[in-house]
């Protein structure tokens, strides 16, 4: 995965208290007990540190970790890094 999926992990440990050892590709928001109002912090914190404009429900669709990094590689294509 790209620098992405480093700064998910940041965000999910040090805003949301998630335990690095439950962070894994295959994990998704809901196993990591992030309610839709986290989700949705969660989307901001990444538009406000990786300039990608997403929406929650983008990462709420039961997504792996995996591939909501994926999802934000692939928009952010313009975006500078």
């Amino acid at each position: 995965m790209t620098y992405i999926h480093p700064k998910i992990t940041e965000v999910l440990t040090e805003t949301f208290k998630v335990p690095a050892v439950e962070i894994f590709p295959e994990a998704t928001m809901d196993s990591l007990e992030m309610d839709s109002l986290a989700v949705a912090e969660f989307a901001v914190i990444i538009k406000e540190t990786l300039g990608i404009d997403t929406d929650a429900e983008n990462l709420l669709k039961g997504a792996t970790l995996a591939e909501i990094s994926m999802f934000l590689t692939e928009s952010a294509v313009g975006v500078p890094q």
